[in-house]
């Protein structure tokens, strides 16, 4: 197992010779062995992993830090020779390394309005989870926990390959999810844990979908649908699957117009290819759920169990549709651990991108923590009275200035999303 295809993508070739060579060195393209009815709905889709790759290198543009691209090739972490897409930035700095994992239907492209500002101090690592974006998609397991513990072996083998003795680990949502299940399995890999707006926490309310306030036509479609993919109409829409983006989904160009004003429909053209080609890590997601806002195995269960000394850090977006009990529940486990939780005020579920200076803020500031005092003073700490511990650990909610100046009704337009995450 090795790295390969190392190539600095923020500079330009010269030669259409050069050129040519680059294209095809640094593109996992996928092998359609299937009966002659999904090759055809493979070429439905419009899925173009050249295509991927040009969009994604458009959207990174806009980035001033400089900034590689290169497949690591972790072998049969669960395929026979899987390849997992990697970004790196600041590499030379002797810091603590940032991790970054995203979520359901996501690539490494959607923390272009991060990584300059998270990199300025450390190094920076995003990676395309196995199954999404321009990383190999193996066939996952059918088997909820199967599925999670094979997520959780193809960060580690990329971890192994990339020689990274310890991390930093951010996931958002899913990857929030993934980023869990790494440190219960690989505590002494795991310096300190980000878990942004993360999925799978909470139990499943028995009441969910039986609530007389829910219709039943509702019901029965959420029923219907249940044995399919959550993306599942993007690629049913063939061709068109960018237009169905952008017009269920206006809020996602919003999010990113300062960065990317240019060419609003960068994201959705980006979406709609990371999203069009074979969904095996989508499909596992699918085995891991209960229905589409719970997991099977939920992680409040079981986070309790992380090693005392790895601090976790909760990010939520204010008006997102995650709950974040869960992370006042988990505290309240944890005694004698750093449990910090941050809210963004204004922001939904994408917190990332609906608040990025404050998310950015609020994620140094929390790399920080263990540099500028020891462990045990951070757990002695948390032990603290309420005042004392938001006081000494946690910024205040973000302030009035920072608000949301959006309309209610814009503002609730994220929250409802046809096909939540």
């Amino acid at each position: 197992m090795k790295i390969e295809n190392e190539m600095i993508i923020c500079q330009s070739t010269t030669t259409s010779t050069t050129s040519e060579l680059t294209t095809a060195m640094d593109i996992e393209d996928p092998k359609i062995k299937s009966f002659w009815f999904f090759k055809w709905l493979f070429n439905w889709t419009s899925s173009s992993s050249i295509m991927l790759r040009a969009v994604e290198k458009k959207i990174l543009a806009f980035l001033k830090t400089p900034y590689r691209g290169f497949f690591v090739d972790v072998g049969p972490a669960i395929g026979e020779a899987d390849k997992v897409w990697t970004l790196s930035l600041n590499t030379d700095s002797r810091e603590v390394p940032v991790v970054m994992l995203h979520g359901l239907g996501a690539g490494v492209a959607l923390w272009v309005l991060n990584l300059d500002a998270l990199s300025k101090d450390r190094p920076v690592y995003a990676i395309d989870i196995l199954g999404f974006g321009r990383s190999s998609r193996p066939k996952f397991s059918n088997d909820a926990l199967t599925c999670e513990k094979q997520f959780v072996k193809s960060v580690e083998e990329w971890r192994r390959e990339m020689n990274i003795s310890n991390m930093i680990l951010l996931g958002h949502s899913m990857g929030g999810f993934i980023a869990s299940s790494y440190a219960l399995t690989y505590p002494d890999r795991v310096k300190h844990l980000i878990l942004a707006d993360p999925w799978g926490f909470p139990e499943k309310p028995p009441e969910a979908l039986t609530s007389k306030q829910i219709p039943f036509w509702v019901r029965a479609i959420a029923y219907a649908l249940t044995p399919l993919n959550p993306l599942w109409a993007l690629r049913a829409a063939g061709p068109f699957g960018q237009w169905v983006i952008q017009k269920t989904r206006p809020d996602i160009m919003r999010k990113f117009a300062a960065a990317i004003n240019e060419d609003p429909n960068l994201l959705s053209q980006y979406i709609h290819q990371c999203n069009a080609q074979t969904p095996t890590g989508e499909s596992a997601f699918h085995n891991m759920m209960e229905s589409f806002g719970w997991a099977k195995h939920p992680m409040i269960h079981r986070i309790k169990d992380v090693r005392q000394d790895i601090p976790i850090t909760f990010i939520y977006g204010s008006r997102s549709w995650i709950d974040s009990s869960s992370g006042e529940k988990i505290k309240s486990q944890r005694n004698g651990s750093v449990v910090n939780i941050k809210i963004v005020s204004g922001a939904g579920h994408h917190v990332y991108a609906d608040k990025p200076d404050v998310f950015n803020r609020y994620v140094n500031e929390t790399c920080n923590l263990y540099k500028t005092r020891p462990i045990t003073q951070l757990i002695r700490e948390s032990t603290e009275s309420d005042d004392e511990h938001e006081l000494n650990l946690s910024s205040p909610t973000v302030k009035n200035n920072e608000e949301d100046t959006e309309p209610e009704s814009v503002a609730n337009l994220e929250e409802t999303i046809p096909t939540r995450k």
